[in-house]
């Protein structure tokens, strides 16, 4: 079975990981978290980097750090990871859903637009897949109804939009250094932004709201979203080969766009000019002429030997959200269709030519 994703780590990285476990400093503190920070920050062109424990942490910390007041509205895509609506409810919010543009499968910005209310406080676009959303047209709104922008760009590790990395576009940026991101530290995440006292501020949401004047004494509530030394030492060395890593990824995926191009009945990934995909993972979607759907897409390519992943199932269609009275009634056409015709293939850093030849050759067999 060829995989979707499998981590990529090296010497280095192991190396680090001794240094960290020699030095005694193995929970969340030590050299390699105030280094991971330093040099992820700086990578994203901002001043500031908070290490958490997760991404979903990472989102929980920037919305917090913002103080909306309760009842806020948040305005993100349906078509995301539910983190993303969790970190909103979290914060005493209540998240706006809009479609996503179906070629990008980011936010439709024209429908952000419309849905900015009095109560709208801040927006989440989500790159997904490696590909960034329309930033320019976004801060405008933002900058016009003064909104905060808080960027998910879990997916999208150096990922550029007219010359600037994505996590250093909005207000704060919010990423994953799950096992099968580009970046890598097992669990982790991190958020940056160029705002000193939100990072201050993020500091103490992640770490229950110690106070530096008096340990024990507690005048907010806050969490236990710290990452490890541990985990930073990996990030620290993973941080050393993202170049690397990025020119691997538009490599596979330029070896399955030549492949794959050709074929009927699919849609593949795109680049927007002005912006650089780092296809995170490469995603098919399959056209409406196709007579089955991306599930049974799925078990074919499996009982070739590959195996595939779902697009996200739309926020407004998951049933937990549905059962506490959230999105009722709505409608995303295009993310429902993406959800049910959109799967991708396996893109770990691991994966060879070979290995890309062959699922190129099951795609075109389970399509016949």
């Amino acid at each position: 079975m060829i995989p979707v994703c499998e981590p990529l780590l090296d010497d280095h990285a192991l190396a680090n990981v001794a240094e960290a476990v020699r030095s005694g400093w193995i929970s969340s503190e030590g050299r390699f978290i105030t280094e991971f920070e330093r040099r992820w920050a700086e990578y994203c062109g901002v001043g500031h980097g908070v290490a958490v424990c997760n991404g979903t942490a990472a989102l929980a910390v920037a919305l917090q750090a913002l103080r909306l007041e309760p009842g806020s509205e948040v305005i993100l895509p349906s078509l995301t990871i539910i983190s993303c609506v969790l970190a909103v409810l979290d914060a005493g919010c209540v998240p706006v859903l809009v479609d996503c543009e179906p070629d990008t499968w980011c936010l439709d910005v024209a429908q952000v637009a419309a849905r900015i209310t009095p109560h709208t406080r801040a927006v989440m676009p989500v790159h997904l897949l490696g590909h960034p959303a329309d930033m320019a047209p976004l801060r405008e709104l933002a900058d016009q109804h003064g909104l905060a922008i808080v960027e998910d760009a879990a997916e999208a590790h150096g990922a550029e939009y007219r010359g600037r990395r994505v996590g250093g576009l909005g207000t704060l940026g919010c990423f994953s250094f799950y096992a099968n991101k580009i970046v890598t530290t097992g669990e982790g995440g991190m958020v940056v932004t160029d705002d000193a006292d939100l990072a201050e501020r993020m500091r103490g949401l992640r770490n229950l709201c110690f106070r530096r004047d008096r340990r024990f004494l507690h005048t907010e509530l806050g969490r236990n979203h710290r990452m490890t030394n541990m985990q930073a030492a990996v990030g620290v060395a993973q941080i050393d080969r993202i170049a690397d890593h990025l020119a691997r990824k538009r490599r596979m995926a330029d070896h399955y766009t030549e492949r794959l191009g050709g074929v009927a009945g699919l849609a593949l990934p795109v680049e927007r000019p002005g912006v650089r995909n780092v296809h995170w993972m490469y995603g098919v979607v399959l056209d409406d002429a196709v007579s089955f759907d991306a599930a049974e897409f799925a078990q074919r390519l499996h009982a070739r030997g590959v195996d595939s992943r779902p697009f996200f199932l739309g926020m407004h269609e998951q049933p937990a959200l549905r059962e506490r009275g959230l999105f009722a009634g709505e409608r995303h056409p295009v993310t429902e269709r993406l959800a049910r015709r959109g799967l991708y293939l396996p893109s770990g850093l691991t994966l060879t030519e070979s290995q890309i030849d062959a699922v190129c050759a099951a795609v075109q067999e389970a399509l016949r």
